[in-house]
């Protein structure tokens, strides 16, 4: 996965900058574009977060190996359909951590990191946490039930350099059927934006398939305002990495009670003992 990704990282850099200079070329006020200071945030992130998760994906890796040691059975890596199994295991594995990791405030202090830009780039992409620990769990199951360590890796990075491309406003929608069934940069900028309707939709990373069956499916329908509902007011990288497990420790620490304790941390964020 390590290498698919920093294979990738030319392209990535390649992109980033023909994006930018079609803002010089082609402008479009409805269109926010860059920020050198936003981009420069987000190019940090990006780069930190490759830092912490080379040493990280060795402890994955150990993880991976030990349950698919204990597996009962294992996959026949050279059948087409295993190949075929993985993509859709993976992608509905992504789905859930990327809906949790909405949803339950502990989870979000390391996802929000890359909901933070007020912008919607290439660079945003690459606006990553620095804490991919808490993604673990929710792929230990593909191991267990027979998926090689370096299979799952290698299909987690497809999924991630997928999504790189998703980030941006250049592209409008696609052919209806290809946004009906995969995740596209319209279905991706719904779930970049603030907007009251659509907050906590389209969680997808490949298939889009996931949120309609689940009920998180919005079309984009109104022009996105991207960002968090309270934006927060630094370009400084550490602040933004760790800023919101800041709040949350807050929060826990001067709660009256255990129960409410807890709440703050496994419960949704905003949540407060008033309700």
């Amino acid at each position: 996965m390590v290498n698919a990704i920093v294979y990738a990282v030319p392209v990535f850099v390649l992109v980033l900058v023909l994006e930018a200079v079609s803002y010089r070329f082609l402008p479009d006020d409805t269109e926010r574009g860059f920020e050198v200071r936003d981009t420069a945030t987000s190019l940090s992130m990006g780069i930190g977060s490759l830092v912490v998760g080379l040493p990280w994906k060795a402890v994955v890796l150990v993880a991976y190996a030990g349950l698919y040691a204990v597996s009962p059975w294992h996959l026949p890596v050279g059948a087409w359909w295993t190949w075929a199994l993985l993509f859709l295991a993976d992608d509905v594995a992504y789905y859930w951590f990327h809906r949790l990791h909405h949803e339950v405030r502990v989870l979000w202090a390391s996802h929000v990191v890359h909901h933070s830009s007020q912008f919607y780039n290439f660079s945003t992409a690459l606006r990553q946490s620095w804490t991919p620990m808490t993604s673990l769990p929710f792929w230990l199951p593909l191991a267990l039930i027979g998926f090689p360590p370096w299979m799952i890796l290698l299909q987690q990075a497809i999924s991630l350099i997928y999504q790189f491309f998703l980030h941006t406003e250049r592209v409008e929608r696609l052919w209806r059927p290809v946004e009906w069934v995969f995740n596209t940069p319209s279905h991706h900028r719904v779930h970049h934006a603030s907007n009251a309707g659509y907050l906590d939709r389209n969680y997808a990373g490949i298939l889009i398939i996931w949120d309609r069956l689940f009920g998180t499916f919005s079309a984009e329908v109104v022009r996105p305002v991207y960002g968090l509902t309270k934006n927060i007011s630094t370009y400084n990288p550490v602040r933004v990495a760790f800023g919101e497990y800041a709040a949350l420790w807050r929060d826990v620490r001067t709660a009256g009670r255990w129960r409410d304790r807890v709440s703050y941390l496994l419960r949704h964020p905003g949540w407060t003992p008033a309700g």
